[in-house]
């Protein structure tokens, strides 16, 4: 059997960090995922998924994805039964994820530059990136070839 799903989509909220009582950290976020467009006069519908993510990648989520971050999410499908207040079985589907990358990021005018956090370096509004602050642990190479170790 085979249960795998990859979607990518922009986050409709910041996602929601939560512990169970045993401290194991889950985060949920919702989807907007645009569906494949039949042609050119067809307007673009969009599915909002919800997602659920356990331990560290829902700390990850909850740490660097924000509302309106592009994310791809590998997991699989999962169906769940549930009864409401009025007790009216209900039924949900979700992606729990195994994975969750960073997608491109959403353009805005007037967002200040984002710093990707391994380098230090801040994202300008063209994509590309500019050097990092001065005093950070990088330095500059040089371009002769005899310094490299291979």
């Amino acid at each position: 059997m085979l249960n795998h799903i990859v979607i990518m989509g922009r986050l409709t909220r910041d996602p929601e960090l939560r512990y169970t009582q045993s401290q194991i950290p889950v985060a949920s976020f919702t989807l907007a995922v645009d569906r494949d467009y039949g042609g050119r006069d067809t307007e673009r519908q969009t599915d909002f998924i919800d997602v659920v993510a356990w331990r560290s990648t829902g700390e990850f989520v909850s740490k660097y994805f924000f509302k309106g971050s592009m994310a791809v999410v590998s997991g699989r499908l999962q169906i769940r039964d549930w009864t409401d207040r009025e007790g009216n079985k209900r039924r949900n589907a979700e992606v729990v994820a195994d994975n969750v990358y960073f997608g491109e990021s959403k353009r805005r005018d007037g967002d200040a530059p984002r710093t990707d956090y391994r380098s230090g370096a801040q994202r300008s509004e063209a994509g590309g990136f500019t050097p990092a602050p001065s005093g950070s642990a990088f330095s500059e190479l040089s371009d002769t070839d005899g310094d490299l170790p291979f």
